[in-house]
């Protein structure tokens, strides 16, 4: 069982492992083993109850995460041994799933204060001042 949060856990059972050889390096070895991990979730048939708002964001924020049956998959090639990848596999599941439940900071408007408003048009008075002076000589014949 995978712990997400005290409340949330994904059960093994709606966890599905397959492997395959990885890339990179690795020497004779990398040519015989099946290290890289890959893990499949099924989360649209998933007994974890997560909010709706945590699965929409869930997807908004991974889409290549999912497949168009809302599947989870998510590979790992990071280490030499397979065991080690599926231990990454399931860090990224559960970082995941934790993301998703944290909701966004709602922005709230603001407006500069009147006095940092008058600074601002103070400001840009004195520079077109400047420029005009500037353009204020005619040239010399």
């Amino acid at each position: 069982m995978l712990t997400v949060t005290e409340t949330i856990s994904i059960p093994d059972d709606e966890l599905e492992w397959s492997f395959a050889r990885a890339g990179g390096p690795g020497g004779q070895n990398v040519n015989k083993v099946a290290s890289k991990a890959i893990l499949r979730w099924k989360a649209a048939a998933s007994s974890v109850a997560l909010p709706v708002a945590a699965w929409q964001r869930m997807r908004s924020r991974f889409p290549r995460r999912f497949t168009s049956t809302g599947d989870v998959v998510i590979p790992s090639q990071k280490y030499r041994d397979q065991e080690r990848n599926k231990q990454d596999c399931l860090l990224k599941l559960a970082d995941m799933v934790r993301s998703a439940l944290i909701e966004p900071a709602i922005r709230k408007a603001t407006k500069p204060s009147s006095s940092a408003q008058q600074r601002r048009l103070a400001e840009k008075k004195r520079l077109s001042r400047k420029k005009q002076a500037r353009r204020q000589h005619p040239p010399d014949d």
